[in-house]
């Protein structure tokens, strides 16, 4: 073959290849329609529709704090930068309300919006695309009967190339494996209503898994355990560092109250989650956690034992951390304490954070606290991030490990501290 024929060979590979990527990238529009009033809506549909929505987590990843509820703009970070939540109220100019059912399914399953363009996998269609038809048109209903507001997210920002939407569509080709799930005949009715709902509407694994270079939950990881904004999101198919085993009534607690009695609190991510399903019949909360325990690699009695560490004396970062607990956190968690004897909240010793392999959700709770919510005054915990500098948040961590855990002592967590700090503040 001469040069001219393997030019034109080579521009005829290309033209092929540009054909097939705008083939995959290339999605019409859906016309836009007059906002639907909520009383066209049937109204056991939207009541369905409040469940599923809370089932999905929506108002936490779509309402920015201190903002109106479903209305965007909070930030999300990635590995890649920052990706703003959308505005998914029924306002026609800034949010959903020109959208159709068909529309909205598509981007739920497919993760394409009205206009055509590509949705960035940090709204989780991966795994919304198991939805029910049901399910999908109850969430439509419901908030499509929300209050519209009009609120525009501000520009995302991403590093180059994934500023552009285009290579989404390959990201799809690898993650996204539409459609709903067959049940598994072989499990009764409640854990496949459970799985159903941690690999779909929960879309537990997008936070519960690690995620390869390219953002993509890892394959063969699922439940393995990964970090969502800063904080460290444990494996569920793991005993892991829990100092007692959960128990299903003991999960079930957790989920819906924020806590659990021979665990702790919820806080960090997590915490608006058991808010959301709080509100949700108990029933779901029992088959999710019927689904998780049942995720487990080993059983709760085969856990690998707590290293006791031989006694020894005090470091000089333990000293300094046991006076600044002694000033700060005995109130509430040292023995004795009212919110122990009255309260009946566990003690530290049961706390995952405190047992687990890295400080990091110790330090976060120290920095973050857990904000006040209304009447639940039990699980709130003032922040400490103005209180105290990097070293002394290290010291209290370096106390609390070694005063209330069998494990052994952490490195020194001050670049960790400085690390996180540093994290927060851009959020």
């Amino acid at each position: 073959m001469n040069r001219r024929g393997l030019w034109i060979g080579a521009a005829a590979i290309i033209a092929a290849g540009l054909a097939a990527a705008a083939a995959i990238m290339y999605r019409p529009p859906i016309a836009p329609i007059a906002p639907p009033s909520p009383d066209s809506f049937d109204a056991q549909l939207k009541r369905e529709g409040a469940r599923v929505v809370a089932l999905g987590d929506c108002i936490v990843c779509h309402t920015v704090k201190g903002g109106r509820p479903f209305a965007g703009g909070l930030p999300l970070a990635t590995p890649f930068g920052t990706i703003y939540a959308t505005n998914i109220t029924p306002d026609p100019q800034t949010g959903i309300g020109a959208w159709s059912e068909a529309a909205f399914a598509r981007a739920v399953r497919h993760g394409i919006s009205r206009d055509g363009h590509l949705l960035y996998p940090a709204f989780p269609y991966v795994h919304f695309t198991r939805m029910s038809d049901r399910d999908v048109a109850a969430a439509y209903a419901y908030l499509m009967s929300r209050e519209p507001v009009q609120a525009s997210a501000p520009a995302n920002e991403l590093i180059f190339p994934l500023n552009f939407r285009p290579p989404v569509a390959f990201w799809n080709l690898l993650f996204l494996r539409t459609g709903l799930r067959e049940a598994d005949a072989s499990q009764d009715a409640q854990w496949n209503r459970g799985k159903l709902l941690v690999d779909g509407l929960g879309h537990c694994a997008s936070c519960h898994s690690p995620l390869n270079a390219i953002g993509g939950e890892k394959a063969g990881r699922a439940f393995d355990g990964g970090v969502v904004d800063g904080w460290e999101a444990p494996p569920l198919n793991a005993p892991g560092s829990a100092a007692k085993p959960w128990t299903k009534t003991q999960l079930v607690a957790y989920l819906r109250t924020g806590r659990a009695s021979e665990h702790g609190a919820a806080a960090g991510p997590m915490l608006p989650v058991t808010r959301d399903l709080a509100t949700v019949p108990v029933e779901d909360v029992e088959a999710i956690a019927t689904y998780i325990l049942s995720l487990q690699k080993r059983a709760p009695s085969e856990a690998t034992p707590a290293v006791h560490v031989a006694a020894r004396e005090a470091t000089p970062a333990e000293q300094r951390g046991a006076v600044l607990f002694s000033a700060s956190c005995a109130q509430c968690h040292g023995p004795g304490s009212p919110m122990q004897t009255i309260g009946e909240r566990p003690t530290l010793a049961f706390s995952t954070a405190v047992n687990s392999g890295t400080p990091r959700n110790a330090v976060q709770m120290i920095l973050n606290g857990i904000d006040w919510n209304g009447a639940d005054a039990m699980n709130y915990m003032p922040a400490f991030t103005s209180v105290y500098d990097d070293r002394q948040i290290a010291d209290l961590v370096a106390y609390v490990r070694d005063a209330y855990s069998t494990r052994p002592a952490w490195p020194d967590a001050e670049p960790l501290v400085a690390q996180l700090r540093k994290e927060d503040s851009a959020r």
